[in-house]
């Protein structure tokens, strides 16, 4: 090959190398840019005065008096709607039966999006559920509801050949020439007014338990479940993981056909599904081992780690043969023994090799989901102590994502809450990665002895 063909080749490499780079950085982009813009929003929004009442009244957070003045405010434009509906119920009075019965379960649909939008009219019973006792905390969430209270969604069948198309028909038509046409635009006009949102930074979403099925609080039971999951599952896959890579790197006979066998299983049980490990957690360590008698973090974590196990051995594996072999020549001349060897000299030199497996494997046991469904994760529960992680089940990031998306009973008005979470756990397990790798880069310079 003649010098000018190398360098084209040279060439052609460096831009597939670059443009392969900035694929990746694209995909990156489109992936983790909704759920960091949408995550963001779960605690950076425009609050309204009802989200302000529910944190007066149920955590006393804020000033309670400038909470009632703008209540009060409030008040004054939502009083106008209640006075159009009481004056539409008194006019229905004199109309026929057959036309109360029609307006008035027209009149029931819209009071129920206006309690959605506004909370409880006067004189209402005080709600049970937590979500009923106020109107919309979210302004988001409230343009929302507002569209509901303008529109109404019907089908149009008009063409006996396709399906029903689904068509918003303005309420307003349905109340023309009554008291209540008035209250449609007044209420697109004076929104605002009605709500008063405000941009507000809301911490409390990651340091506060959820009430009434993640319609309000925040998610600290699950980031915390989370970290005890990663966590456990590390302590117990390291050390068993480090030890037999030291045994099939230092002590097996590579020509042994048990050796040959265990590394032949290490490889395929990276690959088995993990939905597959989940069922052997429930299986041995729940019903065989009784760890715990039912779900608990301790089994939870024990199936992680087994999970997680195959990676680090292969990793510590690989880090122990990269260590030089005059590493090893030159402590044995000195008279140290092959167990302080390796405790001393290879293991110290491997680490950093070592910690590239544990970044991971850490990684892939924040974001498991089957595997803690039949062993630790509870779709709702509250903050489990450090002591009570051998016996009781815990929330789990990945577990109430899925939860959420899949089963929840108004995933759409908690849209916010999954994408908090999704965030919050990518956010998470970046956190324990940069820890890794900080550890990393700290041993490897002492090692270098800078």
């Amino acid at each position: 090959m003649n010098l000018a063909s190398r360098r084209m080749m040279d060439r052609s490499f460096t831009v597939l190398g670059i443009l392969s780079i900035l694929v990746m950085a694209g995909a990156l982009l489109c992936l983790l840019g909704p759920i960091v813009i949408r995550g963001v929003n779960a605690f950076v929004f425009r609050a309204t005065v009802e989200h302000r009442q529910m944190l007066a009244e149920k955590y006393g957070v804020g000033d309670r008096e400038a909470v009632k003045r703008e209540l009060a405010q409030a008040e004054q434009h939502r009083t106008k709607i209640y006075r159009m509906i009481s004056a539409y119920e008194a006019s229905l009075e004199d109309e026929s039966y057959a036309m109360r019965r029609e307006m008035g379960g027209e009149l029931d649909e819209l009071k129920d999006r206006l309690r959605d939008l506004l909370g409880p009219f006067p004189g209402d019973p005080d709600p049970i559920l937590m979500r009923e006792q106020y109107g919309e905390t979210r302004w988001d969430r409230a343009l929302v509801v507002k569209d509901e209270v303008i529109f109404r969604e019907e089908y149009d069948y008009s063409d006996p050949s396709a399906m029903g198309v689904l068509v918003h028909v303005p309420r307003a038509d349905t109340f023309e020439g009554t008291s209540l046409a008035p209250l449609f635009p007044y209420l697109e006009n004076h929104l605002s007014d009605i709500l008063r949102p405000r941009w507000t930074f809301y911490w409390r979403f990651f340091t506060t338990e959820s009430y009434d099925a993640h319609f309000f609080g925040g998610i600290w039971p699950e980031i915390l479940g989370t970290f005890y999951l990663t966590v456990g599952a590390i302590l117990f896959a390291v050390p068993f993981g480090v030890i037999s890579a030291i045994y099939l790197v230092e002590y097996a006979n590579p020509k042994n056909p048990l050796v040959a066998l265990i590394r032949t299983c290490i490889s395929t049980l990276a690959g088995v599904p993990s939905i597959v490990f989940g069922l052997f957690g429930l299986a041995f360590f729940i019903n065989e081992l009784h760890v715990s008698e039912s779900k608990s973090v301790l089994a939870g974590s024990l199936t992680l780690a087994v999970l997680i196990l195959p990676l680090v051995i292969r990793a510590a594996e690989e880090a122990i043969r990269a260590v030089p072999k005059t590493y090893k020549e030159a402590a044995l001349s000195l008279g140290a023994g092959r167990w302080r060897t390796i405790c001393t000299v290879i293991l110290p030199a491997a680490m950093p090799g070592v910690l590239t497996g544990i970044v991971i494997s850490m990684g892939r046991a924040a974001g498991e989901t089957a595997p803690i469904i039949f062993t630790a994760a509870v779709s709702a529960g509250g903050v489990v102590a450090l002591g009570e992680t051998l016996s009781q089940p815990t929330p789990a990031l990945p577990w109430n994502i899925y939860n959420i998306c899949s089963e929840h009973e108004a995933v759409n008005e908690i849209r916010h809450v999954q994408y908090g979470m999704v965030f919050t756990l990518v956010f998470l397990v970046l956190l324990l990665n940069s820890t890794a790798i900080w550890l990393r880069a700290r041993i490897a310079k002492r090692l270098r002895g800078a």
